[in-house]
């Protein structure tokens, strides 16, 4: 964070400072944060209440980690300048505006912010990469998205800054309390120059309004790209194409990415194996091959986002085309391949949506070769609400459909995925259900054989991204 005094905080944060002698000119330039546990010397530590512990019991372990101000909603018994605040997720949004403004007014800092019900932080990773050769990038630490994580990634700037990268989720507590707002609340903070909105899918789809209230909160990314700045939308889906008349509105400039020939930066000739995925990109006109080591056709849109981005901010489309090619996997726990050429587990198992599944399973079925066999090991996708059951069953029905080899369903929110294979056809030794992640484990190192491709999938509450790091460690 850029240097600030006590007083300045206590300010910007609307708090009252609670200090011992001359404190209040007391200058710190810390790393905030809101898990004791990642606090080091100099630190500034935010007490965030949770739903299962309250970070006000966690003040005295801070200090003892080199925490220089604890940011509290009550004055609590540790030996630390403390400002007491109404709300502190409130305060870490004051603050979090205040630092960007400053480094704006003092600095060449260039925002984009990314938005979509997938593939956010897939892009956000693309996107970091291309702009690190280009001077200091600050991006989210895995998917710091919300209204807690998003200022932390903000507070992380410094006047030495060029870029900051932010990745903005509609899922919201405290403050923003509907699903429509989170965005819109986050993107304020920052002002974007650059603003990328993915796609709108049932990520997340169990709140009020449905798909029309997600695209609602993802366009609210758009309201607040500064003037001057660039909407990058995605053409092949209607819902976010509908959203540059938002952009025309405002006088923002739109820049299109997708397959279709009205996009400036597609993809033509797209093949994808289970190395990666080649393609050839046209940028205004120019066509570029492009590898992508990152396994799944679905990353193929995330690269072009990528692309028309950073592109939109001056990079050559040389130079984002051969840092791209440099990416060996999107995040840990996101089409992560593990095991070994013999038995392949392909470890995404972060997060899932019914969009996100389906595209797991497809690349599954895309990558697998004559003699091979597919393999999915799938949990429950959560947050889905009222259409939780029916999008189960979708999953389990085009597993069969794509003629999925073996089907191997965890765990009880999952169990109607293993019910819609078997009326879909599976016979009773393709598609077999588990309670547990350790009885799917016996049974996998028993079952998986040479020639094997296996994708784990599910939401991160599922658990069964450590089920896939159990099977990528016996099979390497």
């Amino acid at each position: 964070m850029i240097a600030l005094s006590l007083a300045e905080i206590a300010d910007i944060a609307h708090g009252r400072l609670v200090s011992a002698g001359d404190a209040d000119d007391a200058v710190v330039s810390g790393t905030v944060e809101t898990d004791s546990r990642l606090i080091g010397p100099g630190d500034i530590f935010v007490a965030k209440p949770g739903e299962h512990s309250d970070g006000h019991l966690f003040v005295p372990a801070a200090v003892q980690a080199g925490a220089v101000l604890a940011v509290v909603e009550h004055v609590v018994d540790a030996d630390v300048p403390q400002i007491v605040v109404p709300d502190v997720l409130v305060a870490l949004a004051d603050l979090a505006r205040e630092v960007v403004e400053r480094v704006r007014e003092h600095g060449d800092l260039r925002v984009v912010a990314i938005t979509g019900s997938n593939g956010k932080t897939t892009t956000k990773n693309l996107i970091a990469r291309i702009l690190r050769d280009e001077g200091e990038t600050v991006a989210p630490r895995a998917s710091l998205n919300n209204e807690v994580g998003a200022p932390l990634t903000m507070l992380r700037i410094t006047h030495d800054t060029r870029y900051l990268v932010s990745e903005l989720s509609a899922r919201g507590q405290g403050e923003f309390t509907s699903l429509k707002g989170v965005v819109g609340g986050l993107a304020e903070l920052i002002e974007p120059d650059v603003g990328v909105v993915l796609m709108v899918g049932k990520a997340h789809a169990g709140g009020e309004g449905g798909l029309e209230a997600i695209a609602a909160a993802k366009a609210e990314l758009v309201e607040h790209i500064r003037p001057g700045g660039v909407a990058v939308l995605n053409a092949d889906d209607p819902r976010v194409a509908a959203m540059a008349s938002i952009a025309e509105d405002r006088r923002i400039d739109v820049r299109w990415f997708g397959q279709g020939p009205a996009a400036q930066v597609r993809a033509q000739d797209v093949e994808a194996t289970a190395a990666g995925t080649t393609l050839t990109v046209v940028a205004d006109g120019v066509s570029r091959p492009l590898r992508l080591q990152v396994i799944g056709e679905h990353h193929v849109g995330n690269a072009l986002a990528a692309i028309a981005a950073t592109t939109a901010l001056g990079v050559s489309l040389d130079d984002a085309i051969a840092r791209l090619e440099t990416v060996e996997i999107a995040e840990r726990w996101r089409m992560q391949p593990m095991g070994s050429d013999s038995v392949r587990i392909i470890n995404d198992a972060y997060n899932a949506s019914p969009d996100s599944v389906a595209a797991a399973l497809r690349t599954l079925a895309q990558i697998t070769g004559p003699g091979e066999r597919t393999v999915a090991v799938l949990g429950a996708m959560s947050e889905l609400g009222e259409f939780s059951g029916e999008e189960h069953d979708r999953i389990g029905e085009l597993a069969v459909r794509l003629r999925i080899q073996r089907i191997v369903v965890v765990g009880e929110d999952a169990r109607r995925i293993h019910l819609a294979a078997v009326a879909e056809g599976s016979w009773s030794s393709e598609a077999v259900y588990f309670a547990t992640a350790d009885e799917a484990y016996d049974y996998l190192v028993g079952e998986l054989r040479d020639g094997d491709r296996v994708i784990v999938k599910s939401s991160n509450a599922a658990g069964l991204r450590t089920l896939g790091d159990r099977l990528g460690g016996f099979f390497s």
